[in-house]
């Protein structure tokens, strides 16, 4: 047993109760959930990384097929035509895809904890069965609509509005920077309600593809993720139901924080799932490249390397765990998943670029894998909140 000096007993005892049930040991479930994503990833995505990369090009049709596997709906409830699992699954879910393709993992994360998340956060039930087993089973693609060109941290400023004409609400403006803004099938879109920077002045509203006044805008030309769909959304005088809003006028912006608070578990992910891809690939090209009649993993200067390597992404993987175990629980989660997104994101980043060192020449070339790891992973850092609004959000959850 241990004390901390100058603190409180009950507060220590607390602590050490609630590090001692942190087991993030994966049961047999879950490691056939990590099997089952993996070897779909092997055999469906690794062969076309590269040229989906290339020629930018969304594999809609991945979608649809891990939408078949369950993976499209790993948290959604077997009542609404989910996988009925825990965050933990899903977190070693987007690990694996994005090991191998962060492009593919980003897609699916956007499309499990943003759209699908906030209806089964906040849609009632009428909404939930009739939108929630489309997305699940991946007959439907879903994209969530916060950020305008001029408010990407600043939402309390969007510029989107929504005006309320009998039963109906009338929609205009521009979403940038969606995931799936052109191809997914339905939205989750937050319009402003009341005045610029007014409390509680967003709704969100689901909004189907089919909707008139409804459509994608200029695709993003991006650095990485390229084979994940960046898009404009538009919305000139969109008519969507009353029905189809998601709960009560003017929670969109407190909707969307929690919402975020999961999405931001699933970045991590990304980027631990980012972060395993460059590490792994540059622990095997160090075993087989020789130099001086010796392979270099036997130099200090890059075994070093590799030790750092594996210790932050450990260390960055069980922050990840540690904020799925709260989320399964209902336990308060901003902190940690802010905490898992940041320091993930930020090892992601660096991990990559170690590999890309590790490997030389070789690894500035599109011929071997760490190069589009390398490109990839900056935008954990940014997507979701960027690490400085990260900090903002821890710094006040510990500051409380």
């Amino acid at each position: 047993m241990f004390a901390i000096r100058g603190s409180n007993p009950p507060v220590v005892a607390s602590f050490i109760f609630r590090t001692l049930l942190m087991d993030f040991e994966l049961d047999e479930v879950s490691r056939q959930v990590a099997i089952t994503a993996r070897d779909f990833a092997n055999q469906y995505i690794r062969p076309h990384v590269m040229e989906w990369d290339e020629v930018q090009h969304f594999p809609v049709e991945v979608m649809h097929a891990m939408g078949r596997l369950g993976l499209m709906g790993v948290v959604v409830p077997e009542e609404y035509g989910g996988s009925g699992m825990g965050y933990l699954e899903y977190i070693v879910v987007i690990e694996e895809i994005s090991k191998v393709c962060g492009s593919i993992g980003l897609s699916l994360a956007a499309h499990n904890s943003l759209c699908t998340g906030h209806i089964l956060a906040f849609g009632n039930e009428e909404q939930k069965k009739l939108y929630l087993p489309k997305l699940a089973s991946g007959e439907w693609i879903g994209s969530w609509g916060l950020t305008e060109a001029n408010t990407g941290s600043d939402a309390a400023n969007m510029e989107c509005t929504a005006v309320k004409e009998d039963e109906e609400w009338i929609i205009n403006g521009t979403k940038n920077w969606i995931t799936h803004g052109i191809s997914s099938d339905l939205t989750v879109v937050i319009a402003r309600t009341g005045k610029p920077r007014e409390k509680n002045n967003a709704t969100a509203f689901l909004v189907p593809r089919s909707n008139p006044g409804f459509r994608g805008g200029k695709k993003e030309n991006k650095l990485g993720m390229r084979a994940s769909e960046t898009a404009e959304m538009i919305f000139d005088n969109c008519r969507v139901s009353d029905a189809n809003r998601l709960g009560k006028v003017g929670e969109g912006f407190k909707q969307s924080l929690k919402v975020l608070d999961g999405g931001r578990i699933s970045i991590a992910a990304l980027g631990v799932g980012i972060a395993k891809g460059a590490y792994e690939a540059a622990v095997k090209y160090s075993k087989e490249r020789h130099q001086f009649d010796k392979p270099i993993s036997s130099f200090q200067g890059i075994s070093f390397k590799l030790a750092d390597m594996a210790t932050e992404i450990m260390a960055a993987e069980l922050l990840t765990f540690q904020a799925g175990d709260r989320k399964n629980k209902g336990l308060p989660v901003t902190k940690e998943s802010a905490m898992a997104k940041y320091y993930s994101s930020e090892v992601a980043v660096k991990t990559a670029t170690e590999a890309v060192q590790i490997f030389g020449g070789y690894g500035y070339t599109k011929d071997f894998p760490v190069e589009k790891f390398y490109r990839d992973s900056k935008l954990c850092t940014i997507g979701e909140g960027t690490s400085e609004i990260q900090k903002i959000v821890i710094a006040r959850e510990v500051l409380l």
